[in-house]
């Protein structure tokens, strides 16, 4: 039987795949595995009751998934405080200052509207590392808590929710954003309030893009799968830079005053170099994916900035900057993970630190971008195959170890199986997008070959 907790949480088709009857079963699941208490350290009275902080974003089957975590939660004897609609990296903030037993964000992130899910933060608005995870998954098919009376939890609204974020957000600054002009995307998401609050707060001139959100239309042609909508803007408007988020808000992409996409890499060797040079990267380190374009690890040479490279996924990202006391990392699709200010990817932080090094400076996002150059990247994706067989097939070694010896110190192959489906992924990267092209599309029918089933 195939693994509940996906990559981020638990995610399905709203009503379907992701039921009434397995949040219910989740929260009061999570209600014995992360609600037992903190007696070890003491910073829980003996005899009270746990809490938990519950978010979601605009889409409307949170409504009804919402209401049955709550209730979940309470009738296991947690005390809940309901934050509303607010990006996760804010329910994770939330989790962490309020000082919160564990937090549970409502959300499919960047999916589209009929689709949703459900992901746990544990004290101090952290991940859950698998084997938590997997505790969870276990405690579904086991006896819930069935407290009575004085042990029943309370599900109360957190009215201040929205504002403590905001303040939080506000004070990472150091300087103001006055005189620059910012188009914000904000997906018809959980962003749609707080961003364009905290950029004019923050003295930016906003337009607003895809702020509207009605349940059903959150990630539909906006957001950061959707630049073209956000270049087209800051073309028409006149305006120095655009960020975008997705539905949640916690991945940032942005793009220049010529219309031009800025990527994650692109943004996170920006805040690098500004961070090394104010003395504020641990280590002079940073930490990305082995998907990061080859870029970033040319540029970060160039500045003396060591790059650390993780499995794909920004939960492995947070992983090493926690072990090793790093600063900064994150992923080329957005996620950028600030961990003075934050326990998770921060696409609001993230577009408001962007822009303050703008302001700090002087100088255009298309100048800043340009600390790193950008390889042509080809990702070809080989479905229908036994992902499983990658390992160890002598035919497909021989043909990456050609096509690396073929592209030198001058590009790059990786090539990563699916962890869900029978499918392995193939990336070259090149100096030159008619050789990426050819080298990936050359791999790719080596694998079909090798490993069709």
């Amino acid at each position: 039987m195939p693994r509940l907790f996906g990559t981020d949480g638990v995610r399905g088709l709203a009503n379907d795949g992701l039921t009434v009857e397995l949040s219910l079963g989740l929260a009061q699941a999570a209600a014995v595995v992360l609600g037992k208490g903190r007696m070890a350290d003491g910073r829980r009275a003996s005899g009270r009751r746990p809490i938990a902080v519950i978010a979601r974003d605009p889409r409307v089957s949170g409504e009804f998934i919402g209401a049955a975590i709550s209730a979940g939660l309470a009738s296991s004897g947690v005390d809940m405080y309901d934050a509303g609609v607010i990006p996760t990296p804010a329910l994770a903030f939330l989790v962490k200052d309020f000082d919160a037993d564990f937090g549970v964000m409502i959300s499919a992130s960047h999916n589209p509207a009929p689709d949703n899910g459900i992901k746990f933060f544990a004290v101090g608005g952290t991940k859950l590392p698998d084997v938590v995870e997997d505790r969870i998954e276990a405690a579904l098919g086991e006896r819930k808590l069935s407290p009575t009376g004085v042990e029943v939890g309370h599900i109360r609204r957190f009215a201040d929710a929205e504002d403590r974020y905001v303040v939080h957000l506000l004070s990472t600054l150091d300087v103001r954003l006055d005189g620059i002009h910012v188009v914000l995307d904000c997906a018809n998401g959980a962003a749609s309030g707080i961003s364009p609050e905290v950029f004019t707060d923050a003295g930016a001139t906003v337009t607003v893009i895809g702020a509207e959100p009605d349940g059903y239309n959150i990630n539909d042609g906006v957001g950061s799968t959707h630049l073209d909508i956000l270049s087209k803007a800051v073309l028409e408007a006149g305006a120095d830079v655009g960020i975008a988020h997705d539905g949640d808000a916690d991945r940032c992409l942005a793009v220049d005053h010529l219309g031009r996409v800025v990527d994650g890499d692109q943004i996170m060797a920006v805040l690098a170099v500004s961070m090394k040079k104010r003395g504020q990267l641990v280590g002079d380190t940073l930490v990305a994916t082995v998907m990061s374009n080859l870029g970033l690890g040319k540029a970060m040479a160039e500045h003396g900035i060591t790059l650390l490279q993780t499995g794909v996924g920004d939960r492995y990202v947070l992983e090493a900057l926690t072990e090793k006391g790093l600063s900064l990392g994150g992923e080329q699709s957005g996620h950028v993970i600030m961990t003075e200010h934050a326990t998770t990817g921060d696409g609001i932080l993230t577009g408001l630190q962007l822009v303050a090094e703008m302001a700090r400076t002087g100088r255009s996002l298309a100048d800043l971008a340009s600390v790193m150059t950008v390889y042509p990247q080809v990702l070809v994706n080989v479905r229908g195959v036994n992902h499983h067989g990658l390992a160890g097939n002598a035919a497909i070694a021989l043909a990456v170890a050609a096509a690396e010896s073929e592209l030198g110190q001058t590009g790059r192959v990786l090539l990563r199986p699916s962890g869900t489906e029978p499918m392995i992924r193939v990336m070259v990267e090149a100096e030159q997008q008619e050789t990426a092209q050819r080298v990936a599309d050359s791999l790719a029918d080596v694998v079909r070959e090798q490993l069709a089933l």
